[in-house]
Order: structure tokens, then sequence, then C-alpha cells
């Protein structure tokens, strides 16, 4: 299969590295270079690709999906930061007939962090000696804050019925690539969750799993709903 990787930075380098694993040939790269305006966003660009993986910035990212969607390239969107426009993007996806797969995190290890968060989260939602918090730190090249990755656990706590506050921080600093906490604190102990990103690669692994995914489905999906087997 041809893979297009929109966004070609440190993430998209290692993506077109780990490509040939899941039967992907990377046919088309775009970044600042050949798609600053999205003047790389043709059908010509785009004749026979089976699935393109976004990976650029919170600030094209949402114009870049739009216009694949257009395209009818199925897609995995991988760059954080644009929650605020999912409705309008999945709208773009129906409406055009193509498929997409997004995820504030493509490590499978972090979406396995995250149901755990929940059910904590859940177990100790009527105990209100309790108290939560979430906290992460990050490379200084991250540009949101917090990312993805921690909302979404905050709102899987949440979601798990646990309706008291959280106290939110990140760190951005140095060249961690990524570490994510969620503790829970009472007079008599402490309960501590961690998940610590050693390098890229994970990201990298869970997006091209789903890109092999997407190839060929049309519809709009999280990555966890194929990581747990909650789509077919």
């Amino acid at each position: 299969m041809k893979l297009a990787i929109v966004g070609y930075g440190k993430m998209g380098r290692i993506i077109e590295q780990l490509a040939p694993e899941y039967g992907f040939e990377t046919a088309l790269q775009l970044d600042i270079h050949n798609n600053a305006n999205y003047e790389g966003m043709t059908e010509e660009n785009f004749e026979g690709i089976d699935v393109a993986v976004e990976f650029s910035t919170p600030d094209t990212v949402v114009e870049n999906l739009t216009r694949l969607a257009i395209l009818k390239v199925n897609t995995v969107a991988g760059t954080t930061g644009w929650t605020a426009h999912l409705d309008y993007v999945k709208a773009a996806v129906e409406e055009h007939g193509s498929g997409l797969v997004w995820a504030p995190n493509f490590s499978v290890g972090v979406n396995v962090f995250t149901r755990l968060a929940a059910e904590a989260a859940r177990l100790l939602s009527r105990h209100e000696d309790y108290g939560a918090w979430a906290w992460e730190i990050h490379h200084d090249a991250k540009k949101d804050a917090p990312s993805g990755t921690l909302l979404k656990l905050v709102e899987s706590m949440t979601q798990a019925g646990y309706h008291r506050p959280i106290s939110v921080a990140a760190n951005r600093a140095g060249k961690v690539p990524g570490i994510h906490e969620i503790g829970f604190d009472s007079a008599a102990d402490t309960i501590t969750l961690r998940h610590v990103a050693r390098n890229r690669e994970g990201f990298a692994r869970g997006a091209l799993e789903a890109a092999r995914w997407i190839a060929g489905r049309k519809g709009f999906y999280e990555f966890r709903q194929i990581l747990f087997g909650e789509v077919t």
C-alpha cells in the first residue's frame, strides 16, 4: 500500500522508517517546503495513495484533514491540539465518504494507561477522602499544554464517575518524550499511576497500525475503538 506523510518532521521520519514493517511504501512527503499554503493537497499528488498519516501542527491540522477528506484520502490524524474542531472534521469526513482515525495519543501503552486511570477513578469516585491530580512533562518543543493526552485522561476519569476537582499541571522542559501521571491521595495513603514514553517509536507504531486498519474503510473512528475491539 502507498502511504503519504503530511507533516514530515521527527514523527514523520520515524513513520517512514517503520512503514515497510506494516506493508506500506512511502510515496509522498509534504512539509513546510512543499505544502506551506496547502499547495501540495492536489488530486495529482494523492493519486494512488491508500492512506495519509497527518503529523503537522495545531495551526495546520484542521485544514489538512479537511482537504484530505475532500480528496477522499483515508487518514490517520496524529497531530494534537485540535479537538475543539472534531465535529467539523467529522462532518467533512462523512460528507465526502472518506475514513479517518484520530487519537490524542497513538501509543498502545498510553491507551491502556487511560483505561486503568478511568477504572481507578471509578473505584474511588464514592470515596470522598481521595483527591486526584493529573500531571505531565514533555520536551520543550511541544506546543500544546496541557496535551491532548492529559486532557483525555482527565476526561476519562470524569466520564468514569469521578466528579470531584482534578488538579491538572503540565511542564515543558528539555527533551523528555513524555511522562503522564495520575494520582489519588487521602490521609491514609497515595495511589500513583505513571506512563513513561522512552521514545517516539510507540506513537509511530500505533499510527501505522491504525493506517493499516483504516485502509479501504469509511467513517470516523478513535484509535481506542480499534485497539480494544469496539469496531470491526
